[in-house]
């Protein structure tokens, strides 16, 4: 019996969210078509210019503002964040400082030192057992 390998497709949606950028500034062959796995590989491995172009100005999409910006996605929500924003707007914003901005940031920050206690009282407790 021979096995024959399929080629594993994903939709431009998913393919966007791998590569970090908002799908709806992607050109319109990205957007109509399907991605392959190599294709998508190929894309991350020599980027062609519309994507360094996309990563490096934007508009990004919420994750990645949102990490640029140092706080959670639902911290933008919060903050009235709701649309893509440029490299050049995520920049203004940091120097700004508006309030909720500062808000959300310790609030990360809590969260995360959060995380990291927890993280080590399990290594502890694993370590104990």
């Amino acid at each position: 019996m021979t096995s024959h390998q399929s080629t594993q497709t994903m939709k431009p949606a998913t393919a966007a969210k791998k590569l970090g950028v908002y799908l709806e500034a992607t050109p319109a062959e990205f957007r109509e078509g399907v991605v392959s796995r190599a294709e998508l590989d190929a894309l991350q491995a020599d980027p062609p210019e519309w994507l360094r172009e996309l990563r490096r100005d934007g508009p990004h999409p919420r994750p990645v503002v949102a990490a640029k910006l140092g706080v959670s996605i639902s911290g933008l929500a919060r903050g009235g964040v709701t649309e893509p924003l440029t490299t050049e707007q995520i920049e203004a914003l940091k120097r700004e400082r508006p309030e909720w901005l500062e808000r959300e940031r310790a609030t990360q920050a809590e969260v995360r030192k959060e995380a990291a206690r927890i993280k080590k009282l399990h290594a502890e407790r694993d370590r104990d057992a």
